[in-house]
């Protein structure tokens, strides 16, 4: 019985390639191992079939940018080593093949408020971190706050408008009730802590806060601690 070999090396010998193509084929999820996707070239095979799909391209990956349904307890790091092929939203999987290379070298931009949930964005693409970061002053990110307390009168429309409180000028923002305990808040670069100073102004206590929304990208309907991938038509 022959030794194991590399994936890369086994793909070499039946397509004629070179070693870096095979890396190229294997990492953009193009080779099969008895029929199952294999992305690693390192991957032991002997006796199994190795197959090259029809249409396969010797590219690198295209960068990603996923999309995460953080929970509140999650600090970034372990919030990015939750991404993983088997944490994707089923919804959101269908026309594509998670790898191991969309899950390397995430950074992370317009991070949530401390001890928010809700939309938390990895990338890989410098292009989207720079918009973003180009962008934040300007980019609107929308929270749903579960508050408890009675609001003073006329508190919503202070919010809109901003005002002093105890010294501090607080930013207009766009408030509104989307039931009786939880406020839509509409804020520009929200700083750090300033949702719960916004909500303890108006006479109510933040219990909870997740966003929804960043720019002209939503979370959509993704379960609390799965993700999904930006689509090619989405823009922040």
């Amino acid at each position: 019985m022959s030794e194991p070999i590399r994936l890369s090396k086994r793909l070499i010998e039946q397509v004629g390639c070179s070693r870096r193509e095979a890396e190229l084929y294997i990492e953009g999820g193009w080779v099969t191992v008895d029929g199952v996707v294999v992305d690693e070239p390192q991957f032991k095979v002997d006796e199994q079939k190795v197959e090259l799909l029809a249409g396969a391209r010797a590219e690198a990956l295209e960068p990603v940018t996923l999309l995460l349904n953080q929970p509140a307890d999650q600090d970034i790091d372990s919030a990015c080593n939750s991404i993983t092929a088997a944490s994707l939203s089923e919804a959101h999987s269908e026309g594509r093949r998670p790898l191991k290379g969309h899950f390397a070298r995430l950074s992370t931009v317009a991070p949530l408020q401390e001890g928010a949930s809700g939309l938390q964005v990895f990338t890989q693409d410098w292009r989207i971190t720079r918009k973003i970061e180009s962008d934040l002053a300007k980019l609107e990110q929308e929270y749903v706050v579960e508050v408890s307390g009675e609001m003073i009168a006329h508190g919503l429309e202070r919010l809109n408008r901003g005002f002093i409180w105890k010294g501090k000028e607080l930013p207009k923002i766009k408030a509104s009730w989307q039931n009786e305990t939880r406020l839509r808040m509409v804020l520009k670069n929200p700083q750090p802590g300033l949702i719960a100073l916004l909500c303890k102004s108006v006479g109510v206590t933040p219990l909870s806060m997740r966003r929804i929304r960043l720019g002209g990208v939503p979370m959509s309907k993704v379960p609390l601690g799965q993700w999904r991938y930006l689509s090619a038509s989405e823009k922040f």
